[in-house]
């Protein structure tokens, strides 16, 4: 594994990123390259990383897990900002790294996402034709999840309150950062919040089953009004061309994974590979780290890319003289 700091003329600020490398790398040899994007409230050394990432690389491909800007080790200002245009923006800066890899082939770049960062690498697929094959683990539709539970279903009146925030903070107000998640398992009992996914999110977040120093679990409230407007999935039928797959449980939460990816699946007519893989006995957290749906993913997953990347080949001329 390589730790790196992307940098792109168009930012003001640094993507902190792990490029993780196949078994037997040669430096010689040019790789399918996968981009893998962490949930909303996550970071690279989780579930995107040290899971998929990980599995993938085994695998044979070179694998980009990254922090979101605002997130995690990345650089951006103020702290915990989750802007999915942003989000999507991201995914194209990494792959502008990818390409300058001599190791990594651009005409076989691929994209993965946990939760949110699924229906984020689903989106820029619909417009970074670079990406040639996209897998969405579990995806949320994070504009959707906003105008619905996480705002109450009342968006109008979270965006009035965003607005208000927001002009307090810039007269010099302190910020309002939002953990998303109680403190641990036992507070999430003693307070009822026992519904699945928040239950379960709290016991991968809170615990040292998935805790990591990046994952905090936080939201800059003043800066979430264009999440509220956006959509993952616009134009879908139209601009999702490349091959897909998304991997779905059907123990349903109330984040709603199973619906969004259900969605996705159904709008994506133009696809010229489309899959969606349904696990009967799992939920949308256990998809994060449990050995057994993990497994069953990658079973799918990994032959699905196989199929549209390819392997390690020989390097190409103009290299090899190089």
């Amino acid at each position: 594994m390589k730790s790196v700091q992307i940098k792109n003329r168009d930012m003001a600020w640094h993507i902190a990123a792990n490029t993780l490398l196949p078994p037997n790398f040669d430096e010689k040899k040019q790789y399918p390259a996968i981009v893998s994007v962490h949930p909303f409230g996550s970071c690279k050394e989780q579930t995107s990383g040290n899971v998929y990432g990980k599995a993938l690389a085994e695998q044979g491909f070179v694998v980009i897990p990254y922090d979101a800007s605002f997130q995690g080790a990345s650089g951006g200002e103020p702290r915990w900002i989750e802007d999915p245009t942003q989000r999507v923006e991201d995914i194209s800066h990494v792959i502008d790294y990818a390409v300058t890899l001599p190791y990594v082939d651009a005409d076989r770049i691929g994209v993965i996402g946990v939760c949110g960062g699924g229906g984020y690498v689903l989106n820029a697929t619909l417009t970074e034709k670079r990406i040639k094959a996209v897998v969405a683990i579990t995806p949320v539709n994070i504009g959707r999840l906003f105008r619905e539970g996480f705002s109450s279903y009342d968006p109008l009146g979270a965006l009035d309150a965003m607005a208000a925030q927001r002009t307090k903070e810039a007269r010099g107000g302190e910020l309002q950062v939002n953990e998303l998640l109680p403190a641990s398992p036992d507070v999430a009992k003693a307070n009822g919040l026992t519904e699945r996914d928040v239950f379960e999110a709290t016991d991968y977040y809170k615990t040292p089953r998935g805790q990591q120093p990046g994952g905090w679990t936080r939201m800059l409230f003043s800066h979430a009004q264009n999440t509220l407007g956006w959509d993952a999935f616009a134009f879908a039928e139209m601009l999702m061309t490349q091959p897909m797959m998304v991997v779905i449980g059907e123990r349903v939460g109330a984040f709603g994974a199973y619906r969004d990816g259900m969605e996705i699946y159904g709008r994506s007519t133009a696809s010229k590979d489309r899959q969606i893989v349904s696990l009967e006995d799992w939920s949308h957290y256990d998809l994060y780290d449990k050995p057994e749906p993990v497994r069953l993913a990658l079973e799918k997953l990994v032959p699905f890319f196989k199929t549209h990347l390819g392997g390690a080949t020989a390097a190409s001329r103009s290299q090899a003289a190089e």
